[in-house]
């Protein structure tokens, strides 16, 4: 019987012990994904190189191979200030630490050690991959016109697949997103300057490595270099010079938040950020100023903090 491509489902649960299988459920821990995908198995093929006397391929085999999945998650608020959103484990298996404050907000800023973990259940009409130990890194992509989305990519320890029923996932604790505009987005601000925003992504840029030797299977982030890249209305240099600017090497804050309502604002933070590789472009007609963006830590693990309140 045909399986269908379209009956995606994704479960996400973080591990208290790395690599053990949590159980999620489709009640408690099911994702509301865009472009779902996965990778089966990942990692390196080798042929035993014998010497023969007859030409043709020899037997390839899968030397510890692992799992990959990408998907996109809207970005958007709890449904109550101080509440973690339903996204929230996805976040702290790319390596960031939560810090909930009643009915205030919900933090999450970036840690250097002591990683979570997330076992993610991958649904395909009829067929479960479950992937433990999963690590991965995260995309901010917050452009005016269209709906701020996350775009995570995971690399976990590969389970063989089994048969199951496709699970009834809740997704009500998901808020509906806003789009970014004007009006829903009251702050952009770049080194102090209220800039006119017409284009926004930072990549947290994780380094995840696999690992499998003798002794252990695991998945690592054992380093990052956030950067991304903003898109500005070009103004006159008397009010804010962004090439002397990056020139100089001077570093300042970005900050935007997004959205109105109590419960789902979301707010990025990104005190040291150096620009760089100024270029100009066209947008409907108005000179646009393109640069890329550093995010450098202050204080350290401070580098980008996200706030949902």
């Amino acid at each position: 019987m045909a399986k269908y491509f379209r009956k995606k489902i994704l479960l996400a649960k973080t591990e208290t012990t790395y690599g053990a299988d949590p159980t999620p459920t489709g009640a408690a821990n099911a994702i509301l994904t865009k472009d779902l995908q996965i990778g089966l198995m990942q990692g390196q093929t080798v042929q035993r190189g014998t010497d023969r006397e007859v030409l043709g391929n020899e037997l390839s085999y899968h030397v510890a191979p692992y799992t990959t999945l990408s998907f996109g998650v809207e970005l958007a608020g709890s449904g109550a200030a101080g509440d973690a959103p339903a996204w929230a484990p996805l976040l702290l298996a790319c390596g960031f630490s939560e810090t909930l404050t009643p009915s205030t907000d919900a933090v999450y800023a970036p840690i250097s050690s002591a990683f979570p973990s997330v076992t993610l259940y991958y649904h395909q009409d009829g067929l479960l991959h479950k992937v433990t130990g999963a690590r991965g890194t995260v995309k901010f992509g917050l452009s005016p016109g269209s709906i701020p989305t996350m775009t995570f990519t995971f690399t976990g320890l590969r389970n063989a697949p089994g048969d199951a029923a496709l699970p009834t996932p809740t997704l009500t604790a998901f808020q509906t997103p806003v789009p970014i505009t004007a009006a829903a987005t009251p702050t952009f601000s770049l080194h102090g300057y209220a800039a006119t925003m017409g284009g926004f992504n930072i990549d947290l840029s994780n380094n995840v490595t696999y690992r499998n030797v003798v002794g252990e299977e695991s998945v690592h982030i054992v380093d990052r270099a956030p950067k991304g890249d903003v898109s500005i209305e070009e103004t006159a240099l008397a009010t804010k010079n962004f090439h002397a600017i990056c020139a100089a090497h001077t570093t300042g804050a970005l900050q935007m938040i997004h959205g109105a309502s109590a419960g789902n604002i979301v707010q990025i933070d990104a005190p040291v950020v150096q620009l760089l590789s100024p270029s100009y472009a066209d947008s409907n007609g108005i000179l646009m100023l393109n640069m890329q963006l550093a995010l450098i830590p202050g204080a350290g693990n401070d580098e980008l903090t996200l706030t949902v309140r």
